[in-house]
């Protein structure tokens, strides 16, 4: 089943205006990626709300999560 051509493109404009607003995102991916991301490794988030409320989370990478990530980079 492909995806709806309408979609698609309206993906793609949505895609290249978050990066024309967050320039710095994708260099910082790619970095990363470029590094490797490997089993031990911790990936840590934080947000935090325009009021200063502060989330934040980590995982450490495990097999399956590299699996899963390998899988999903195959289906593009």
């Amino acid at each position: 089943m492909g995806m709806n051509p309408k979609r698609l493109l309206k993906m793609q404009m949505a895609w290249k205006q978050f990066n024309e607003t967050h320039p710095r995102v994708l260099p910082f991916i790619k970095a990363v990626e470029a590094a490797g991301i490997r089993e031990g490794t911790v990936i840590a988030v934080t947000v935090e709300t325009p009021e200063g409320e502060k989330f934040e989370s980590n995982i450490k990478v495990r097999q399956s999560d590299l699996d899963l990530l390998r899988g999903l980079k195959e289906d593009r």
